[in-house]
């Protein structure tokens, strides 16, 4: 197990708002780890700067051992929690040109995945629901070897069955030697898949835990321990 992302005294501010405050965080390989926070609490702001598209206001932000920078997006695969794609395209065109510009982009993976889900390639996304667009985005993400995925609301917006197969895409393609980092707000529909939560309020670190430690040490499910925090 190696760090894969230091943050150190991290912080970020828009004008005189603060929306991370001063933080130290480590993410280690190996993990599935939630990102769990009320709305405004900074879970979007952060991923941003893991991704290199905000700068921080002070502090630093390392990728195995490496400042966020162009050598960083080599090693981590994103999802935003908007649709970035062009509606206009086909499910294929958009495939060869994700392995045009990620190296470590397996087309064969993309094209598995597609066909477990009954997606056909030769769609264009503009005719297709939004979960499976939502499906699609997550498909080109996870076809990446990359060593850390971050995924900025994964499930929301979908029906309970295409959650279910977000989650199932998520846990059957990537390898246990990276981490995924997931945000969401949807904590029952994705707890059970969690190794590690980080609780985020006000830009500020209220908690790292394992799930073991919640569920064992505090006999409670994560969902039943966020409401607690945060008084939901």
């Amino acid at each position: 197990m190696s760090t894969l992302v230091e943050c150190k005294n991290l912080t970020k501010k828009y004008g005189s708002r603060t929306a991370i405050d001063n933080i130290d965080l480590a993410i280690e390989s190996g993990h599935i780890i939630g990102l769990l926070g009320p709305n405004g609490s900074g879970k979007t702001t952060l991923i941003k700067m893991m991704n290199g598209l905000l700068t921080p206001t002070s502090g630093s932000l390392y990728m195995k051992q490496n400042p966020i920078g162009p050598t960083s997006k080599k090693h981590i695969s994103y999802l935003p929690d908007h649709t970035y794609l062009n509606m206009n395209q086909r499910v294929r065109d958009i495939v060869s040109y994700f392995a045009d510009f990620y190296e470590d982009f397996e087309p064969k993976r993309a094209y598995d995945m597609l066909e477990k889900l009954s997606i056909n390639p030769d769609d264009r996304l503009r005719t297709m629901s939004k979960g499976t667009k939502e499906k699609v985005q997550l498909i080109l993400v996870m076809s990446r070897r990359a060593d850390l995925y971050i995924l900025d609301e994964p499930i929301a917006g979908v029906d309970p069955a295409a959650r279910d197969f977000i989650l199932n895409i998520i846990l059957s393609n990537y390898d246990p030697e990276a981490s995924i980092l997931i945000s969401t707000h949807l904590i029952a529909d994705i707890e059970n898949i969690l190794d590690e939560v980080i609780f985020i309020q006000n830009g500020q670190i209220r908690l790292t835990a394992s799930v073991d430690d919640i569920r064992g040490n505090q006999g409670k499910s994560v969902d039943t321990l966020f409401r607690e925090v945060f008084r939901c």
